[in-house]
Order: structure tokens, then C-alpha cells, then sequence
């Protein structure tokens, strides 16, 4: 079967931000390319879960916001997770809008991300009504640390529920 790229996807992707765009995309722009990772699942009954996975991040929407893919375990093992991330860049509060979708566990969050010292903090809730917190963490050019984070109000304590440990493939 011979693969051909579809007039939507030729106008969903970009090759990069537009010039006057550059500078504000860079906090996420970094992630553009391939990579793979080790997830760590911890269930509320003290077990955990392992397996490896796959995401892909691109430009998007003519550069102006960046998508991924995350994709648990690798292909071409059957999906246990299946979803995407639209990111986009709002001067108007000098964050990201940040949606995740993953219709194949009916889970989808909208959170806010924004820089913490070194590290990319998104705040949000999710399909439950929790509170999440996303952290991208231990950044370097081929490496990430990702941790999940979850609770029901304000007041209670951060739980981690979901750690990546992510390397590029590709840039």
C-alpha cells in the first residue's frame, strides 16, 4: 500500500512558526520531532503499571500552535493510549492553551501552561473534574522528565499518577 499525504494534513502541518511568532513559540518548540519513553502508571491501590511509548510533536496551523501524538505502548502493539495535544501560544495571558484528547480512554483535559524556572508547568482539570498538574522537568535537548499530577480540591496534596522518561529519536 503506497502512503500519500492527504490535502488535510498538507494544511494541518507547518515547517515552523511564522517569523513574528518565533520567539513566543520556543517554550514548547523544543519538543519538534520524535521520541520514545518509559511510563510509570502508579494506581491507587500502591501498584504500578509500566510499559514503553512513543510521541511525535509538529507545527501546526501554520506554525502557530504545536500538536503531538503519545501513543502507549510503541507500535505496532495494540493501544492502551492513543491521544493528542493541541498547544497554543495566547498573548493575551502570556501562556499556552493546552487540550489533550485521548479518545480511546474517553480522557480529555484543558490546562494552562506556562515556564517555572526550568521547568513547563500546565494547570488545568480533566474529563473528571480534577485538578492536573502536567510538569515537564530535567529538560535537556534530547530528554525529558514528565510527571502527572492529580487531586480533587485545593486543599489536598498532589498525588503523581503518571511519570514518562523521555529520549528523542529524531529531531
Amino acid at each position: 500500500m503506497t502512503m500519500t499525504i492527504s490535502p488535510f494534513l498538507t494544511a494541518l502541518g507547518s515547517e515552523g512558526p511564522p517569523a513574528d511568532r518565533a520567539k513566543d513559540m520556543d517554550l514548547y518548540g523544543w519538543l519538534i520531532g520524535s521520541w520514545e519513553m518509559d511510563t510509570v502508571h502508579y494506581l491507587d491501590d500502591g501498584t504500578i503499571q509500566k510499559w514503553t511509548g512513543e510521541c511525535h510533536f509538529g507545527w501546526v496551523l501554520e506554525g502557530r500552535a504545536i500538536q503531538d501524538v503519545w501513543i502507549r505502548p510503541k507500535r505496532p502493539a495494540p493501544s492502551t493510549m492513543y491521544g493528542t495535544t493541541l498547544r497554543i501560544f495566547d498573548p493575551g495571558i502570556d501562556g499556552w492553551h493546552i487540550l489533550w484528547n485521548d479518545p480511546l480512554n474517553r480522557d480529555h483535559s484543558r490546562q494552562i501552561g506556562r515556564a517555572e524556572g526550568k521547568d513547563i508547568v500546565q494547570l488545568g482539570t480533566d474529563a473528571r473534574g480534577l485538578k492536573t498538574r502536567w510538569r515537564f522537568t530535567e529538560i535537556t535537548a534530547n530528554s525529558f522528565h514528565w510527571i502527572g499530577e492529580e487531586r480533587s480540591s485545593e486543599c489536598d496534596p498532589w498525588q503523581i499518577t503518571y511519570e514518562h522518561l523521555v529520549r528523542r529519536t529524531k529531531p
